[in-house]
């Protein structure tokens, strides 16, 4: 049997069309539109790239946006100001810091600042919400009717962004979870248990086909230079039973799980 394409960029397409609902029934008993701000620290080509998407699909769904771009030599003190400005405004229902930042930011501190109740892309420990990309990666699990509970999870990548909340976010779906990374020892024979693998380790093609359990569901995170993602896709197709293709999988999810999280805490702001 052919494999399932987990197809995020289907699904979010769906989801985009649910929010506008949601967007335009705010407005009308509130007059509330969600607005979300985008801190945006130095000239990132790739960061420039995610932001004009996220923006692309905010202006669809009808959220507003508010893009802050700070210079390259841009303190960490001065970051927080930037974002303690943002959490006073009560117009900005989430609010974001464009990762990764330039060395001298201290990310951790920023995420922090940002209040929990505005903290959209769930990096604040003590958010309202979730990681978006891992949020992202459940829900599609979910909606192509993955089993998820009793079933052993390995997520190879240790990011406080992605790698650390997705394994969180698999225990609270009663699965077996085991987080991995480029210097765990025996990682083939790790990899070769899982009959979920997570790939977000950042590394073209690191994860080899042959090491990829027959049947197992492949999710790869990973998006490198090239459209390329973690996994040799081309060779773990043979043997898996689902997976997400790259570009078109998890990226979609990432943003609409995002949007999603503005348009909630708007609706959470005004008792909707």
């Amino acid at each position: 049997m052919k494999p399932i394409i987990l197809d995020g960029k289907k699904l979010a397409k769906k989801i985009e069309e649910l929010l506008k609902l949601r967007v335009a029934k705010l407005k009308e008993k509130t007059g509330i539109v969600p607005t979300l701000a985008i801190i945006l620290i130095g000239n990132n080509p790739a960061s420039e790239i995610y932001i004009k998407i996220k923006l692309s699909a905010c202006e669809r769904i009808g959220v507003k946006t508010k893009l802050i771009r700070l210079v390259e030599q841009t303190t960490t003190e001065d970051a927080i100001k930037i974002i303690e400005n943002c959490n006073k405004d009560k117009e900005i229902s989430g609010t974001l810091l464009q990762h990764p930042a330039p060395k001298q930011v201290d990310e951790e501190k920023c995420f922090k600042a940002i209040i929990p109740e505005k903290d959209v892309d769930g990096l604040n420990p003590l958010s309202d919400f979730k990681a978006a990309t891992p949020l992202g990666i459940i829900t599609l699990l979910k909606r192509y009717h993955i089993e998820i509970e009793g079933r052993e999870a390995v997520v190879v990548g240790r990011s406080r962004i992605l790698g650390k909340p997705m394994a969180m976010m698999l225990l609270d779906e009663n699965a077996t979870a085991t987080i991995c990374h480029s210097k765990t020892k025996n990682l083939e024979k790790i990899i070769k248990r899982a009959d979920i693998l997570v790939a977000a380790l950042g590394k073209p093609k690191f994860i080899r086909g042959e090491w990829i359990k027959k049947g197992a569901v492949v999710v790869d995170a990973g998006f490198n230079r090239g459209g390329i993602g973690d996994v040799d896709l081309e060779k773990a197709i043979k043997r898996c039973s689902a997976y997400t293709p790259v570009p078109g999988g998890v990226g979609p999810m990432t943003i609409i799980s995002l949007i999603g999280q503005v348009v909630e805490a708007a609706e959470k702001t005004n008792n909707h």
